[in-house]
């Protein structure tokens, strides 16, 4: 009886608190006319307009629930293109005529805001005197309450219109993709569905390291991964990290921060130590991609914050530690009708396998013609550490569908029965289709964009990226293939022939893109090498691609981003990864002269000492310290000449001017300075005591949390 009613008692624990924080339907309902709801959920649902009146009756009621939740200011909460998010708090405070405080909020307020947009990164989109930025309310995302701010989820754009920020454009892909689908659906006679939505399912990984050892990195500090740093006698060879024990302290944080993000409404369900020592993962379910993209942002702004209550430190770095498993952001990708249908489950009828099949080929297809932008899309200085390094997907866009579905394609391009003992050869929407289940196959790890039953799981995001980037890209190449099919199809005389033709047609044009075997074999580079498939290494390479006429195109015929707005991210991007690494360079110089030159030299020193009193007054051997000297003085002179040929490229990258020629420069000249410097560093640490060597070793990292 105790142990049932415990259970009672966690489940409505957990009820009563999750989403209140939130000024969700229910409230809304709630605190709402019922003609002000009404239309609220209007503009929500079908994206009608909000009249001045019916704003200021929501915005009261806004201001009167956050107000009893303790907020006393209220933001503008939006996505500039920094990567992280952004927030200005005005009081509800003000003075009626006879100048006594009341607190007010209006719908002019809620619908738009004025935050100062001078320092925003705009990539010339603007001129840096021009400051001036609008904030757009984004209903279909529930305003909410963080630290006793209400914080209203808003787009963020210039004086010119142009879009400042990352979601706006999501929501333009959202809003074309929709379209797209949408006249697919009529084809199919589904003429009682209105909206189609992209959903999304990001599982975000993470380390966490105690915080006395993180404040002793500038490393960590400053770039948030380790620049040196030899492997420990014990790494992640054992596997005994993943799915182990979670650690009391960690559990105690883990279970924090589900309860802060259940607050929100953030439906945070799967926690789980991952391969890598200190290194953890936690997934939401599925919601709406820009709501999901939002729930993202606040989940690592969480992590982050509630780890240093523990006495730890997040670490969302893509690399923080060399020899180790990076942390990735797994997008798992689907479209949903709001009839509650999967467009991407096979379905149970040959109907719904026609359907399927054809969204599937629009997929397939996609991935194949746009390899370029879904590479680009998830391009990063931290993120070219991880792809291709046996630990991530490669570089390299391919499509693991499984054995079963592989076969099905392949018997539908051959025009042959998929069942040996079906008599008649298939076709789509006129004979019998297999019924398959979902997960027939086991699950590829290796693939950069996998099926997994009913959803696309693409693999390659990095752990501190927003996923807005590469769901714009997602949304925006499936709609264009999607309104390619879609004009072939409503032209045709004949529907069931003309689809069978098309899909026959996909699978033998973009087979090439699908690969079922391991990602991580050299082989695969070379195979890929053969199919044409593209192999953009680092972010240098893959960022061009964005400015091609091309895409450029693509943006623009779904009105995604205009040629300005392509142009502005394509130099923002570039001018960030040349930031990151001049960052980077700039700290392995000062850790590198401040810290390891001097603790190596003055243990040179001790050792020399040691050596001549042994030999002078104790007439002893001293094999151990003059050959652990002769080391260590090769490896210092070593260090000290690359520390210089660092400083020295980092000055003459400084000196370009050109953001694109300084990108390149930093790939083929300063992060192979980086590198020189840290092999003879890393050998030192492995020679010097432990009591000398300046910082934190990965032993106390990785396994520093008891």
């Amino acid at each position: 009886m105790g142990l049932h009613k415990g259970v009672i008692d966690m489940e409505k624990k957990i009820t009563d608190i999750f989403g209140t924080l939130v000024f969700d339907e229910e409230v809304m309902e709630e605190r709402l006319a019922k003609d002000t709801f009404r239309e609220l959920q209007k503009t929500i649902k079908e994206g009608k307009s909000l009249n001045i009146k019916i704003a200021n009756a929501v915005a009261n009621a806004m201001k009167d629930w956050a107000v009893e939740h303790g907020a006393t200011h209220y933001t503008h909460w939006f996505q500039p293109m920094t990567g992280v998010t952004a927030e200005k708090h005005d009081g509800f405070i003000g003075t009626n005529k006879n100048g006594k405080v009341i607190l007010e909020f209006s719908g002019k307020e809620l619908i738009k805001g004025e935050p100062d947009a001078s320092s925003f990164p705009n990539g010339g989109l603007r001129a840096t005197f021009e400051a001036r930025g609008y904030t757009a309310w984004d209903p279909t995302s529930y305003a909410f309450i963080k630290n006793g701010v209400l914080c209203i989820p808003t787009a963020f754009c210039s004086y010119s219109g142009h879009a400042l920020d990352k979601k706006t454009p999501l929501l333009r892909s959202m809003q074309a993709i929709n379209k797209q689908t949408l006249r697919i659906l009529k084809l199919f006679g589904n003429e009682n569905v209105k909206n189609v939505k992209t959903t999304v399912g990001p599982e975000q990984e993470y380390f966490l390291v105690d915080k006395k050892y993180y404040e002793q990195r500038k490393d960590l500090i400053y770039t948030g991964r380790t620049l040196f740093g030899a492997p420990s006698p014990k790494g992640q060879e054992m596997e005994d990290h993943y799915f182990g024990t979670i650690k009391s302290r960690v559990q105690e944080f883990m279970n924090d921060l589900n309860e802060e993000l259940w607050k929100l409404g953030v439906l945070v369900k799967t926690e789980h130590n991952e391969v890598a020592p200190a290194q953890h993962e936690l997934a939401p379910i599925f919601s709406t991609t820009n709501i999901a993209t939002d729930h993202n942002q606040l989940t690592m702004e969480l992590i982050q914050r509630i780890a240093k209550k523990h006495g730890l430190v997040a670490l969302l770095h893509e690399k923080p530690f060399d020899g180790i498993n990076g942390s990735g952001k797994h997008n798992n990708w689907s479209l949903s009708t709001d009839t509650g249908v999967n467009l991407l489950e096979p379905g149970d009828t040959p109907h719904e396998n026609a359907q399927f099949l054809l969204f599937l080929c629009a997929v397939i297809k996609a991935a194949d013609e746009h390899q370029d932008l879904l590479r680009l899309s998830v391009a990063t200085a931290g993120n070219d550490h991880r792809l291709g390094a046996n630990e991530a997907p490669p570089a390299i866009i391919s499509v693991f569908l499984g054995d079963e579905l592989a076969e099905i394609l392949k018997a539908i391009e051959e025009d042959r029965p998929y069942d040996s003992k079906e008599k008649e050869v298939m076709k789509i929407g006129a004979h019998v289709l297999p019924k398959f289940p979902k997960d027939t196959t086991d699950r590829n790890r290796t693939s950069p964009f996998a099926f997994t039953g009913n959803k696309f799981e693409f693999r390659m995001p990095g752990s501190s990226s927003s996923i807005a980037g590469c769901n714009i890209v997602l949304n925006t190449v499936i709609a264009d293939e999607l309104k390619e099919f879609a004009d072939i199809l409503e032209k045709a005389p004949d529907f069931s022939s003309a689809l069978h033709a098309l899909i026959q047609g996909t699978i033998k044009e973009h087979k090439r893109i699908i690969f079922n075997g391991n990602g991580y074999d050299d082989s695969w580079v070379e195979e890929a090498k053969k199919r044409g498939l593209l192999n953009l290494r680092t972010t240098p390479d893959a960022l061009p691609y964005f400015i091609k006429e091309n895409n450029i195109e693509l943006f623009k015929r779904h009105k995604v981003f205009d040629e300005e707005e392509v142009h502005s991210r394509y130099e923002i991007m570039m001018e960030e990864y040349v930031k990151i690494l001049h960052i980077e360079a700039l700290t392995m110089v000062n850790m590198s002269q401040k810290e390891i030159l001097p603790a190596v030299s003055q243990y040179s020193y001790d050792l020399a000492q040691t050596c001549a009193m042994k030999t002078e007054v104790a007439k002893l051997e001293n094999v151990y310290e003059k050959e652990t000297l002769k080391d260590v003085s090769a490896l210092l002179d070593q260090a000290f000449k690359a520390t210089k040929h660092l400083d020295k490229v980092l000055k003459e990258a400084e000196a370009i001017e050109d953001f694109e020629k300084a990108a390149f420069y930093y790939r083929d000249e300063v992060i192979p300075a980086m590198s020189a410097l840290r092999t003879p560093c890393d050998e030192l640490e492995t020679l010097t005591a432990e009591n000398v060597w300046p910082f934190p070793t990965y032993g106390k990292l990785l396994f520093g949390i008891l």
